[in-house]
Formats: structure tokens, sequence, C-alpha cells
């Protein structure tokens, strides 16, 4: 019995054992579980705030390329702008160079003259009717093609200023027109007669000046003008000279 009742304990004992080593271990996994349910509880709030940090960037560097691009669009356009308006500065320039280009001396001193020093102009110890008529007669040889007023001053020996000047007079007079054109790459005038002066010449050489019966000469008389032979021998003669 004794034998019985030891073998009994040693059987209790090492059930009791092997309970307590069970215990342990079932206390060492729980304390394992507890820290490897611990490890995401910490973490977690980590990655949420890095989530957030990283959102927070995004729209950071999201605002300051949406700055970013409206400066370089309104730099753009100020840009633009200035073009435009550097344009427009050279295309004025330009025209007002094409203006001044087209102006002619002619047109400066007409308006630095008054009306009256233009129509009373007159050259020193120069008989100011027969200068006219003698420039209305070389510009009427050129018929209705006119001649360059810079052609015309060479053989007048006349200065610029001078030959303007005279141009002008005889505009206002009505015995010319200037034609404005452009002649290599320079604007200047052709002078155009439009009525040509009484000239005296005309009458040189009429065999009526020196007629020995030009008292008894009328138009209904025996002696006339109609029937003159002298007169018809002249105006022949006028005409084969032309």
């Amino acid at each position: 019995m004794k034998n019985d009742s030891d073998g009994i304990d040693k059987k209790n004992k090492k059930i009791n054992r092997i309970k307590d080593q069970l215990a342990k271990l079932r206390a060492k996994l729980n304390a394992s579980e507890d820290q490897q349910s611990s490890i995401p509880s910490k973490s977690k709030p980590k990655k949420i705030k890095s989530e957030i940090k990283y959102k927070e960037a995004k729209k950071k560097e999201a605002k300051i390329k949406a700055i970013e691009k409206k400066k370089a669009k309104e730099a753009k356009k100020k840009e633009e702008i200035k073009r435009k308006e550097e344009e427009k500065r050279k295309e004025e320039e330009a025209k007002k160079k094409e203006e001044e280009a087209k102006r002619t001396y002619e047109e400066e001193l007409e308006e630095q003259l008054t009306e009256d020093e233009i129509t009373g102009f007159q050259l020193e110890k120069t008989d100011m009717d027969k200068m006219c008529n003698r420039v209305c007669e070389i510009i009427a040889d050129y018929e209705t093609n006119g001649v360059f007023q810079s052609e015309l001053w060479k053989k007048l020996k006349l200065s610029s200023r001078d030959g303007s000047r005279l141009a002008l007079k005889l505009e206002r007079m009505g015995m010319i027109t200037r034609e404005k054109i452009l002649e290599k790459e320079r604007w200047t005038y052709k002078l155009i007669i439009k009525k040509i002066p009484i000239s005296t010449k005309s009458l040189e050489g009429a065999p009526c000046l020196t007629c020995p019966v030009e008292s008894k000469c009328s138009l209904d008389s025996e002696v006339s003008p109609k029937t003159c032979q002298w007169i018809e021998d002249w105006v022949i003669l006028e005409l084969k000279n032309k």
C-alpha cells in the first residue's frame, strides 16, 4: 500500500510540474502576444502623422506651383504687352521717318513763309517779270512732260532756296503747277506749264512795225491784214523757224 501511495504522489508531482511548466509557457505566450499587439498600436499614430505630413507637403508644393504658374503667366502677359508697345513705338517711328522722308524742302519752306513773302519774292538786282517769263518759257518747252526743278535751277544758276521760292511764286500766280514725285529715292517736284506768258519775241520781225502803209491799214479798207502778203510771208517764216 505504501508503494502504491508513493507512486501516486510521484505521479501527482509530475503532473503538477507539467502543469506549472504549461502555465509558464502560457504566460510567456500571452506576454508575447501582448507585446506584439502593442507594437501596431504604437506605430499607427506615427504612420498617420507621416501621411498627414506628406499630404500637407503635397498641398504646399501644389500651392507653390500654382503661385509660380500664376507669376509666370503674369510675367508672360507683361512681356507681351511690352512687346506690343515696342512694336507700336517702332511702327510709329518708321511712319514718322517715312513722313519726314516724304517731306520736301519746299513744304518746309512753305510752312515758314507767309503768303506775302511767297508772292512778293524778289531776287536781288533782277527784273522779276523778265525772270518769271523766262522760267515759264523754259518750262513751256517741255510741254506737258514738265521739267525737274533741280534741272531748271541749274540752267538758271539759282540756289535751291531761291529756285524753290520762285516756283512757289509762279504757282501762286497760276503760271505753273508743281507735281510731287519720287525720283532716285528722293521726293522732288516737276514743274509743268499752266499758262504761257505773252512774249515780245512773238512780235519781233512783224512787218506791221515797219509797214509804210500802216496808217491806211484796217479790216475794211483796201489795205487789210486779211489780204496782206507781207503778214502771210512773215507767219509762214515763223512757223518754219519753230
